[in-house]
């Protein structure tokens, strides 16, 4: 194994993209070592998986060949043996089936360059429509209602350092002190309170308390409802009618009286029988966002996982566009990206309804430019296809997926209805994982194929504030590991593609992106390697010989009129209630140790021993009359599916809610309970809310 000692690179997990160096001991046995960065959003610091992250590159599982499955089990084979397998078998399947009889599956934890490259070889290589992501499960919602009200879909519009001078921040169904602590830092300064939305007691609520700042804990699912109460309380108590918000109201934005006319019916007595979210706390909150000399509201999943996510996500932007924040000089508005490209991920084409530069695969003008920069007829671009859960619903059915591709996603665990997903990927005619190691969704393939981590290859990422970083490759890959690249590049060649349009460099990738995302929103054309190797702070759009854009909307926002959109939105219940079979809230999340599917953080020593296996949060009094003890075991029982989880009574939780992580494999799938429908315009699935029982295991 070769390395560059002391490489400067970012941490492989969430969206905050900490900076990060990777040294290697003189020794060849010696274990990559871990040391923090200065860098504006970590400040030096990292989380408990920051720091552990070089050991998932020594997992001892590591996939290092690729593997093809036969009547007998799997068995390895040569990488010139499984392409023509996958090959042969997609070019029969597209001939007896058509072009959409083979689906693609990205994911928000590839590079910039790897989603571009994998989104045109969805339609270029394969000629597909079939082609989605599980950033589809994770900010879809925000970004839905970003664009509807802003015209632009930037999780954060200006930077994370922005927060450290506000006087208030609420933060809507997010959990930063577990999900990115580094963020805290940014939160908790002096002169800084928190409010923070949440059915739980999180770290992070029991950090806005002990600050002076609020937690409202409302009910699951009834997050719409609040937001509406906490716009009437402002509207009728004048808080609204400064003339600084009121011109604001009148020059920056347009569909103030419709969205008034919505939660006018939503006074704050409503709001709490909804919600269980006292009168009282509401006002405070309302009174706290009034006073408060810099403000900003942000949402995360828990806001915007459910049916009504981007109406949520909207009533939230309605709240804050009433105040006058977005735009406004140390104020503003945004949502939390999860993903360590979750930003990136969304805009460069692995996504069903668009085209590199965040374009519209629907609109003419956007689909002529990719055309020119592809050099192909632009009606060989297929249009729209099947959002994530509709794809995944649609194998096994007439016209449905035979073959699937599947790129840095674990959807045996990840995917709402995990269990039914499983029984979905098995009915294909042929599933392929790429994966460094073997996740649960790579043990189902009939083609697993090694590839290079996060450390051993080059690219881009986009951090949850826009900003472009470089990652760097610091170590070689082990022998016969390729990266993603080059196998979508080895895939197109036997497709009968030129090699020249699916370079395996991923430099040449970056060029080519830079050229299509042109004139785009996410224009990415001045973010050339000298720049983002220098570290220049450049946040998109950066149009060709521009410096970027650190906070949007200063000006105007980004549609035709320069006005941001009120939306009118009303509550409506989740789609999944309980009842007298099912009668408890079941909502998921994470928890500090683990990432996502769990599939890497569960392969580091350190981290699986401080969370082994999966648990249940519940009221003491509610597992007492379910018969359960802490400490003890319990099954959780919903519609779709169960799960076997110890329990941890916890005084602060609802009694009418339990909480389960979603980072465990097996019968500890807590994603087996999750209810499939979907948000009617982000096609959302509604992970953070379900009906179960508990019973004694």
């Amino acid at each position: 194994m070769s390395a560059a000692r002391g490489t400067p690179t970012h941490c492989p997990y969430c969206a905050l993209q900490c900076a990060i160096t990777i040294s290697l001991p003189a020794t060849p046995a010696g274990e990559p070592l871990i040391a923090p960065r200065d860098f504006p959003v970590n400040r030096g610091g990292l989380c408990q998986k920051g720091w552990t992250s070089a050991e998932l590159l020594r997992a001892p599982d590591r996939l290092t060949t690729p593997l093809l499955r036969e009547e007998t089990g799997t068995r390895p084979a040569t990488w010139d043996e499984a392409l023509g397998r996958v090959v042969a078998t997609i070019t029969r399947l597209r001939r007896e089936h058509g072009p959409d009889s083979v689906a693609v599956f990205g994911s928000g934890a590839l590079t910039n360059e790897k989603a571009y490259l994998l989104g045109k070889f969805a339609r270029v290589a394969l000629r597909t429509s079939q082609v989605d992501y599980n950033g589809r499960f994770c900010m879809s919602s925000a970004a839905a209602a970003g664009n509807r009200a802003f015209g632009i879909d930037r999780g954060l519009p200006f930077p994370v350092t922005d927060l450290g001078r506000a006087g208030l921040v609420v933060l809507a169904g997010a959990n930063p002190a577990e999900t990115m602590p580094p963020l805290m830092g940014h939160l908790t300064g002096p002169g800084t309170r928190l409010i923070v939305i949440d059915p739980r007691r999180t770290p992070t609520a029991v950090a806005a308390l002990s600050g002076g700042g609020l937690h409202l804990q409302p009910a699951p699912g009834t997050d719409l409802a609040l937001a509406l109460g906490l716009l009437h309380v402002a509207r009728t108590s004048g808080y609204l009618d400064t003339p600084a918000r009121a011109t604001y109201r009148r020059q920056r934005t347009a569909g103030w009286e419709q969205a008034w006319q919505r939660a006018a019916a939503w006074w704050p007595e409503r709001a709490e029988r909804v919600t269980g979210v006292a009168v009282a706390d509401m006002r405070a909150a309302v009174q706290l966002l009034h006073a408060a000399p810099g403000a900003y509201i942000l949402t995360g999943r828990g806001a915007e996982q459910h049916t009504k996510g981007t109406d949520t996500a909207s009533a939230w932007i309605n709240l804050a566009l009433a105040f006058g924040l977005p735009g406004t000089a140390g104020h503003g508005y945004g949502c939390l990206t999860g993903q360590g490209n979750g930003q990136g991920g969304r805009e460069h084409g692995q996504k069903a309804d668009q085209l590199p530069g965040y374009r519209s695969i629907a609109d003419p003008a956007a689909r002529a430019h990719i055309a020119r920069a592809w050099g192909i007829p632009e009606a060989d671009i297929p249009g729209p296809g099947r959002s994530a859960t509709e794809l995944l619903e649609a194998i096994g059915t007439e016209g449905g997926p035979k073959a699937l591709l599947v790129f840095g996603a674990n959807l045996a665990v990840s995917a709402p209805r995990a269990r039914h997903v499983t029984g979905k990927l098995r009915q294909l005619e042929l599933l392929v994982v790429a994966d460094s190691v073997p996740s649960e969704t790579a043990r189902l393939a009939d083609v697993a194929l090694p590839v290079a981590q996060w450390a051993e290859e080059s690219g881009t990422m986009t951090s949850l504030e826009g900003r472009i970083l470089r990652r760097r490759r610091a170590l070689s890959p082990p022998d016969g590991v390729w990266t993603d690249l080059e196998v979508l590049s080895a895939l197109a060649t036997r497709l009968g593609r030129d090699r020249a349009e699916f370079p395996a460099d991923p430099d040449a990738v970056l060029a080519e992106l830079r050229a299509a995302s042109r004139g785009g929103l996410a224009d990415y054309s001045g973010a050339d390697t000298a720049r983002l190797d220098d570290e220049v702070p450049l946040y998109w759009p950066v149009p060709a010989g521009s410096d970027g854009t650190p906070r949007l909307f200063g000006r105007r926002f980004a549609h035709p009129d320069g006005r941001a959109r009120f939306v009118a939105v009303d509550h409506r219940d989740a789609a999944e209630l309980p009842d007298r079979e099912f009668p408890l809230f079941a909502t998921t999340g994470r928890v500090l140790q683990h990432y996502q599917s769990g599939a890497q953080t569960r392969r580091v020593p350190e981290l699986h021993r401080a969370q082994p296996e999966a648990f249940v949060e519940v009221h003491p009094d509610t597992a007492r009359r379910a018969g359960l003890a802490d400490g003890g075991r319990a099954t959780v029982i919903s519609r779709r599916g169960t799960v076997a989880a110890r329990v941890r009574c916890v005084a602060t939780m609802r009694c009418d809610t339990v909480f389960l992580p979603f980072h465990f494999p097996g019968d500890g799938s807590a994603n087996a309970l999750t209810n499939p429908a979907l948000d009617p315009v982000s096609r959302m699935p509604e992970f953070k809310v379900c009906a179960v029982r508990l019973e004694p295991a």
